[in-house]
Parts: structure tokens; C-alpha cells; sequence
């Protein structure tokens, strides 16, 4: 039985400079505090917790005095730098250069409306990357995600929409095409006043045809992430609707060997969020079941 992995799979870029400067720091230090879970994938989070890494929540946060803290990928609003900046707390800032970009422009946009129109960001309420983008229109934004959300937005009014980086690219198309069809409809007129920011990153979007392609060359695909990475639900929908043989682990405690029955290739795959190791482990350990 042929094992493959996945050579596109894995953390993307801005993942990796987040691990990196952790690691940096751990290396000098041997402890370092990080607000949130620097990824959504336990394996890899116990490797760095083994190493000194401290995950705090923002109520811990605003508890500490004369610390070092990391800002992992997903960025974070004004208020975490202000509470920095008052507690005497040293950031480590490894925010993605995608995700400040975007909180950039939605500030800029934010500052130039003034309150005439309407921020609207296609996204999942409660994640970190959306409230980072929410915190830079001090909390006016309007988040999306489905069809019955767009009833939040005032259809005779501007509205300027953006996407949290990691959306699906079709539902941000969908979701646009509505909004311009219902502003239409209220304001009886082709030329309303939508801009539409495509602010999803290719890295992130790009993979879902790569992992489709790759999911139908084998029998049976193992797809590795963290059960909490909304990233890596998206890409292992991708892979089962191609190749309905696709199972969903987080380790290798997860995987059972009836899988394999009648097998003769197996793929293996990931989020943007899954280390590397953890994929070469998986490999070994289903090579090791098939001896």
C-alpha cells in the first residue's frame, strides 16, 4: 500500500512566522505567554507547551504587569495594544502580514464613511481573526456568514464589504451577489453604492482545488487537523466530495484499519494549521499497520 503526503499541505507562511518567533523566544527564555491558542491543533500545541509556552485568555491578560506576550497569526483589535501599552506588556507580535493588511484597509474605509455607510465582513462572529477586523471599526461591523444574517444590513444605505481571509471564495461571490440584489431591489436602482473587497488570501483559498485534485488519485484520504480549525472543516468538505473514502483525525489514535481494507494508496493531507511532523507520524504510523 503507497502512502503520499500531501506536499501543499500544511501550516501557511503565516502560521510558520508565528511558530518561528515562538520558538525564538522560547530558545532565549525557555517561557513565553500567548493570548489564544497559537493554532487550532493540539499535537502541535502540546510540543510547544512542553517548551514553555503559556496560552492565556484575554481575562489573563489584563491581569498581567511587566510581561512578554505573542500575538499569534489571526492579529487582534486596538484594545489588546492599549492594554498592553497600560499594563507595561511587551508584545511579540507575529499577526499575519494578510490579516494587518486588511484590518488596515477596513480602518481606512471606517474613517472615510464616517458613519454615512455600512462595514460589512463576511465571516464567522467570534473568531479571532473577525474581531480583530470588528475592533478596527470600534465594533460597528456588521459580520455575515449565511443568508439569514444579511437581515443585519440596511439595504438602502452603502455598504463596503470585506471577508475574513480564510472564507470560502464561491460563498463570498454568493453572498455578494445577494447583497448587491437586495440593495437593488430597495433602492430601485442598478447603481447602488456596494464595494465589494476581496480580501480573501490566495495561499489559504488556492488549496481547495489542489486538495480536490489530490484527493482523487488515491483509495482512501486521511486528513489531518485540530477539530477546532474552522479551516480545516472547509478543506476535509473538499476532499469527501470527491472521494467519499476521506476520514477526519487528529492523531493517530483516531485512525481504525477497516479503512484500509482493499486498499492499495492512501493520501494524506491537511490544514493550514497541521504541522508537517504530524503528517509524517500519521504516514508512518498507517505504513506500519499495513506490514
Amino acid at each position: 500500500m503507497k502512502v503520499t503526503i500531501d506536499e501543499n499541505s500544511g501550516f501557511c507562511f503565516g502560521v510558520v512566522n508565528t511558530i518561528r518567533m515562538a520558538e525564538e523566544e522560547l530558545d532565549k527564555s525557555g517561557f513565553l505567554y500567548c493570548l489564544g491558542n497559537i493554532v487550532h491543533n493540539n499535537s502541535e500545541l502540546n510540543r510547544l507547551k512542553k517548551r514553555g509556552l503559556v496560552v492565556i485568555n484575554y481575562e489573563q491578560f489584563g491581569k498581567l504587569n511587566n510581561s512578554k506576550v505573542l500575538i499569534r497569526a489571526h492579529g487582534e483589535p486596538p484594545s489588546t495594544y492599549e492594554t498592553a501599552r497600560k499594563n507595561n506588556i511587551e508584545l511579540i507580535d507575529a499577526s499575519c502580514k494578510v490579516v494587518l493588511k486588511l484590518q488596515k484597509r477596513i480602518n481606512n474605509n471606517f474613517q472615510e464613511i464616517s458613519g454615512q455607510g455600512q462595514i460589512v465582513i463576511f465571516g464567522k462572529s467570534g473568531h479571532a481573526e473577525v474581531n480583530g477586523l470588528v475592533g478596527q471599526t470600534a465594533g460597528h461591523a456588521i459580520v455575515i456568514k449565511e443568508l439569514e444574517d444579511l437581515d443585519k444590513i440596511d439595504f438602502s444605505k452603502p455598504v463596503s464589504l470585506f471577508s475574513q481571509t480564510t472564507m470560502n471564495i464561491n460563498d463570498f461571490v454568493s453572498i455578494s451577489d445577494e447583497i448587491r440584489h437586495r440593495m437593488v431591489k430597495v433602492q430601485k436602482t442598478n447603481e447602488v453604492l456596494l464595494k465589494i473587497n476581496d480580501t480573501i488570501c490566495r495561499q489559504v483559498a488556492n488549496r481547495a482545488p489542489r486538495l480536490r485534485k489530490f484527493a482523487t488519485k488515491f483509495n482512501v484520504i486521511i486528513f489531518v487537523s485540530g477539530k477546532e480549525s474552522s479551516n480545516g472543516k472547509v478543506l476535509f468538505n473538499e476532499c469527501k466530495s470527491v472521494n467519499p473514502n476521506s476520514y477526519f483525525v487528529s492523531d493517530s489514535s483516531e485512525i481504525l484499519p477497516v479503512w484500509f481494507v482493499k486498499s492499495d494508496s492512501v493520501g494524506i493531507c491537511g490544514a493550514t494549521s497541521t504541522p508537517r511532523w504530524l503528517m509524517e507520524d500519521i504516514a508512518a504510523y498507517i505504513s506500519e499497520l499495513n506490514k
